[in-house]
């Protein structure tokens, strides 16, 4: 990377975006997936803590948009309606359902790395880190050969929105290339940016033990 693109990339992203908050409660939404709830009649991810919060006051529909919990094709209407109207999460969504056959779906990943490619276009922050996946790994099924250069393009630009996961393999793949200053920089932006892993890292690094090979990429 030429060395102002470099500049643009550590400037970049190191905040977490807006929309990586719980549009109730207001604070920072868990790093970890499993602490938070995508509804799909409002297309917002609220923390655990507020839908909990939700229950024991005797509420049991979407503690956002008060709408009841659907079932697995209702969900699926109401993501596909938002995909009709462009909404460019809903997109991302409906490519995660394909590619992990979720909501009923038949597993399909190039139906998901179209979708993908499609939230992309639409600035979708997480759709780039997912391509950076298949890319990394690579898949007969979407004839996607593993292009690491590819991949690392993708999480660049995931980066750059301030995903922490993107940031985490960015700094994993500059120490696979002997760039240890680098990745140094993108394991203390996931540090400021709450990622527990990259504190890790880090502070093996000042151990001196060293930058492994292990890329995260679920």
């Amino acid at each position: 990377m030429a060395a102002g693109n470099q500049l643009v990339l550590m400037t970049k992203g190191r905040e977490r975006a807006e929309e990586a908050e719980c549009p109730l409660c207001n604070l920072p939404l868990p790093l970890d997936e499993e602490q938070s709830m995508f509804k799909v009649c409002c297309m917002k991810l609220v923390c655990n803590g507020y839908s909990l919060a939700s229950r024991k006051r005797g509420m049991r529909d979407c503690p956002f948009c008060r709408t009841p919990t659907p079932d697995e094709g209702q969900g699926l209407a109401m993501i596909q309606k938002r995909v009709d109207a462009g909404d460019p999460v809903a997109i991302l969504h409906l490519g995660s359902s394909y590619h992990y056959g979720q909501h009923s779906l038949e597993k399909d990943v190039a139906r998901a790395f179209e979708l993908y490619e499609r939230a992309t276009e639409l600035g979708v922050k997480d759709a780039h880190y997912n391509l950076g996946v298949l890319y990394h790994e690579g898949t007969d099924v979407t004839d996607v050969e593993k292009d690491s250069a590819k991949a690392i393009c993708h999480w660049e630009a995931a980066a750059m929105r301030g995903h922490v996961q993107a940031r985490f393999n960015l700094g994993f793949e500059g120490g696979r290339a002997g760039n240890r200053d680098i990745a140094l920089q993108h394991f203390l932006i996931g540090v400021n940016l709450g990622d527990q892993d990259s504190l890790g890292i880090v502070k093996k690094i000042f151990m001196r033990s060293g930058i492994g090979s292990y890329v995260k990429v679920s």
